[in-house]
């Protein structure tokens, strides 16, 4: 589902009366509350949907796929989300 789909899913949940850049701004608030959530905290719980979280990763070796030529690659943080039990539940 792209952004634009989700937007429209938002659009028609909430009725007729909800412009499309209301719904565009719902969805910019939640994803930006998620964003300073997840910064702020280091997690973000959504009960029924699953969790966001910042995770650690080492640092590592690589192979350049070009050149078969090692490269080591820094240490990094990126997030990442867990399903929920409601959530899996779905699939």
């Amino acid at each position: 589902m792209s952004k634009a789909e989700l937007v429209a899913h938002i659009q028609k949940s909430l009725g007729k009366e909800t412009s499309a850049a209301q719904a565009e701004r719902s969805l910019a608030a939640v994803i930006d509350g998620i964003k300073a959530g997840v910064k702020k905290t280091k997690s973000v719980q959504l009960i029924g949907f699953g969790t966001f979280k910042v995770a650690s990763r080492k640092a590592r070796v690589g192979v350049n796929p070009k050149t078969g030529e090692k490269i080591k690659i820094k240490a990094s943080k990126t997030v990442r989300f867990v399903a929920g039990k409601a959530f899996k539940g779905i699939l």
